[in-house]
């Protein structure tokens, strides 16, 4: 029996829902007619997905939706599609894991990209104008460290880099393939679906204690 020391979370769909259809909308109106293809709600393809596993920067990026469409589309729109498939954040789960933060190593798993993250890293971010990196240990992304769920290299990496042992960590994921990649590495596993709650965690950590 091992005890849980470490929560790891996913971002998108666990911490922030997702708004898909505002988002292909918007990139629709850019003028990219294949976005339903591209934009995944779990890991993305084409040029968005090389963009979530840091093989393009974001100024490429720019540069292949203004070749893609080709207008000379103002970086701030590219931007807003991001922004648009993130609804807003509820304060009652950051501070919910301000709370778990006092027991536990809280850290950050995400499949996201540069420009998603550079408004998470802002103020804009929370309702209480505190940034992503205020509320947890460390954030761990697939951008910045060149692999994406479910490939069991990101696991490996996040186990060696914060220092966590599986078996003493429960991974929180709203994708089934990246829970079973979890289950895999030895995490113990919460797949968080809309109808779950933040609440549940400590149950989740509880049931992982007893068994």
């Amino acid at each position: 029996m091992s005890r849980i020391k470490n929560i790891v979370f996913d971002f998108g769909g666990v911490i922030v829902e997702l708004n898909r259809p505002a988002a292909v909308k918007k990139f629709k109106e850019l003028g990219i007619g294949n976005i339903e293809e591209l934009l995944d709600p779990y890991r993305q393809k084409g040029i968005f997905r090389f963009l979530e596993e840091g093989s393009i920067s974001r100024e490429d990026f720019y540069k292949e939706i203004r070749k893609i469409t080709g207008k000379n589309i103002a970086e701030k729109d590219i931007d807003q599609g991001f922004h648009d498939f993130l609804m807003p954040v509820d304060q009652k789960k950051l501070d919910y894991i301000l709370e778990l933060s006092k027991k536990y190593k809280v850290l950050l798993l995400s499949n996201t990209n540069d420009i998603t993250m550079s408004w998470a890293r802002s103020e804009k971010f929370s309702p209480a104008g505190k940034p992503i990196n205020y509320y947890f240990n460390e954030l761990y992304l697939s951008y910045q460290l060149g692999c994406m769920k479910p490939d069991l290299v990101i696991f490996r990496m996040i186990n060696k880099l914060a220092g966590i042992d599986p078996v003493e960590t429960l991974f929180i994921d709203d994708s089934e393939a990246n829970i079973a990649a979890g289950k895999t590495m030895g995490f113990k596993t919460f797949l968080f679906g809309k109808e779950n709650s933040f609440e549940e965690i400590e149950d989740k950590i509880e049931y992982y204690g007893n068994i």
